[in-house]
């Protein structure tokens, strides 16, 4: 029976990652996921396609909405909780050309993350219940998401990582550090399902993990990140982009992991959607057939 063995969360977009034991799930993602960017002069977002020495970056969160951040030397910034109601500075945040009001924290935060990032901002989205429409293609009027690329989840399965790495052992011979092993965490997941067959996920349009519902918006297309080393910043080189190239293309995307929206139960007023755990079982509420990926070399 599929069930989560991967549970994280970004507090701030491309920083490193948390890893509970459990969640509590928003319309708009995972209670405290990416709900924090670093921006440039325009308010377009930073993220380790930029700056890949952004996934050291250490963060803490408080119960009270602030945030500690521990740079790759250990120093360390205090981030007090940001909002407009409190008369912080608007901003406009730019992810992939979708533009939201956020504000900005405060002034010395600035001048900390500036003196080791350059022109850079951090900002907050307050208001994720009205701030950012999901595509309206993948979703229904009045769907939000985070400071996310897209969408409020990611979900990845260890069955198709395995798949993946199968791949790049036979596609590279001989070639250690072209074949390594890639962890999860290159593809940056919130969620990740055990014991499905490999690229299961392809198929399947509505689940249930616990007691929580989840609609499958689209696949997930993948970038120069996941060429990017989670626990040192290094860039390893091409893979696995060639490899979802040679086995993973559909179209122009080189599709690794599937994009969530939650779903409000009927009667279920409020940001509370419920809570997932590690452990809960994945159930799959309705599925079609898995799309074949374009072969084309």
């Amino acid at each position: 029976m599929p069930q989560l063995t991967g549970l994280h969360v970004y507090p701030v977009k491309s920083t490193y990652r948390l890893s509970p034991t459990d969640a509590r799930v928003e319309p708009w993602g995972l209670a405290g996921d990416r709900r924090w960017m670093l921006a440039g002069p325009t308010g377009r977002a930073v993220t380790q396609r930029d700056e890949p020495t952004l996934g050291q970056y250490r963060v803490r969160p408080h119960e009270d909405g602030s945030l500690t951040i521990t740079d790759p030397a250990g120093a360390r910034v205090h981030v007090p909780a940001a909002s407009a109601a409190a008369g912080d500075q608007a901003a406009q945040g730019d992810v992939f050309g979708t533009l939201f009001p956020a504000v900005e924290a405060a002034k010395e935060v600035q001048v900390w993350l500036a003196d080791r990032l350059g022109d850079v901002r951090l900002l907050h989205l307050d208001e994720p219940a009205t701030s950012r429409q999901i595509d309206l293609a993948h979703a229904r009027p009045g769907e939000t998401t985070s400071m996310a690329d897209g969408f409020p989840l990611l979900l990845a399965t260890t069955a198709s990582l395995d798949a993946l790495n199968r791949h790049l052992a036979a596609d590279h011979p001989g070639d250690d550090r072209r074949a390594e092993r890639l962890p999860m965490e290159r593809f940056r997941p919130n969620l990740v399902v055990s014991g499905t067959a490999p690229w299961a996920e392809d198929g399947w349009h509505r689940i249930r993990i616990g007691a929580v519902e989840f609609r499958v918006a689209k696949p997930c297309g993948r970038c120069v990140v996941t060429t990017t080393d989670q626990e040192s910043g290094e860039r390893r080189g091409p893979e696995p982009l060639l490899a979802l190239g040679r086995h993973r293309r559909f179209g122009k995307k080189l599709v690794f992991g599937q994009n969530l929206v939650p779903e409000r139960p009927d009667g279920v007023a409020g940001d509370d959607l419920g809570t997932v755990r590690l452990g809960d079982e994945v159930t799959v509420l309705e599925e079609g057939p898995r799309p074949e990926p374009d072969r084309r070399r």
